[in-house]
Order: C-alpha cells, then structure tokens, then sequence
C-alpha cells in the first residue's frame, strides 16, 4: 500500500504547462513522426477521461485539443494520473471555444462522433490528418454543430436501449478505426513475442 501512495505522490509533481494561445502549425511533428489524427473534445466534464485519452493520444502519436469551458482543471491531479507519464508526450492545444477553434483550424477534414448521427463508424473513409470530435459526457456535441455537418455523423453500434459508451472507450474504438484504415503510419504493430519467435526460427 506504501508503494501505491508513493506511486501516486510521483504523478501528483506532474505539471501540465498550456500557453494562453496557441497556434496550430500542420508540419510539426510529435515524438518519432508528424501526426496522424487530431483528437477534438468540446467541452469534456470528467478529468479521468480527458487523462485516459491523453494516454490514447500519446500511445497513437494523435494530438490532443479541447474546446473551453473544461469541467476541470487540466492540472487537477486527477487528470494527470490518468495520464500517468505519458503527458510529455501529448501535443496538447486549447481553444476558448468552437469559434475560436475555428479561426485556427478554418478547413479541417472532421466527423463528429454522435450517438444521433445516421450512419455508423465503418462507413466513414478517415484519412490522414482528419479531425475526431467528440461531445461533452453528459450531453454529446452541440445540436447546432451537429446540424452544419449531417454528413460527417458517425455513431458508433450499440444496443438501442444504451445512451452511450464512456468517452475515452468511444474515443479509442475510433482512433484505432482510422489508424486501421491509414495502415497504422508510424505505430508498431508487433511486440516482443514476433522478436523471439523469429530468432526460435532462426
């Protein structure tokens, strides 16, 4: 148990530092390559998520931006031991709110992940550098931002009498959707098994 504690005093020294504004730059490049995906969470409420998915974004080499007002601090412990030690490698941007975010990104290739939308994930055709929004736990997307972009909602299957799945699982099932569809640019698809399993052969 004294380990745990110490386990998570380590994550609580974690400091997230966000500059007031920040501009979105298409060529820069995360640890080991450019960036495939863009991660869009409008509004998000629960820290644990937004650190869970920050994991997600570091693992895939996705960048990360959330959309004001947040429902949390992104300093808040919480956030960052969802994260464990992977913040260093999240390219983390935040915008005031939609307008804002769309003063930086004027044209982005986005689809809107909504559990009202028309069609199913599978049907979309993601490519590189495309835009994944997602809504707010307790309310989705906007209506009014939902309704400029019909064509671009995707949902993902679920049994009819279930609201929806947790945020950072939705983000994950469709993160790794694209990443398929784009052959998985950049991201290592074999582990130590594939290594040793070779050398036997050998």
């Amino acid at each position: 148990m004294a380990l745990f504690f110490d386990f998570l005093q380590f994550f609580d020294q974690i400091t997230v530092e966000i500059p007031d504004k920040m501009e979105y730059n298409d060529t820069r490049e995360i640890k080991g390559g450019p960036a495939v995906l863009n991660i869009v969470l409008v509004e998000p409420e629960i820290p644990q998520n937004t650190g869970n998915i920050a994991r997600t974004c570091a693992a895939t080499r996705s960048r990360l931006h959330l959309i004001k007002p947040l429902g949390f601090d992104i300093s808040e412990k919480a956030v960052r031991r969802a994260g464990l030690d992977y913040w260093n490698m999240v390219d983390l941007q935040v915008y005031e709110g939609l307008d804002h975010f769309f003063e930086v990104n004027p044209a982005p290739d986005l689809w809107l992940a909504t559990t009202k939308a028309p069609r199913d994930y599978t049907q979309a055709v993601f490519r590189d550098n495309c835009w994944l929004f997602f809504g707010k736990e307790t309310a989705g997307l906007p209506e009014g931002f939902r309704r400029q972009y019909p064509d671009r909602c995707i949902r993902i299957p679920m049994r009819p009498d279930a609201r929806s799945l947790n945020l950072a699982n939705s983000v994950a099932v469709l993160t790794y959707e694209a990443l398929r569809q784009l052959d998985f640019p950049g991201l290592s698809g074999e582990g130590e098994m594939a290594e040793k399993g070779r050398s036997q052969v050998l």
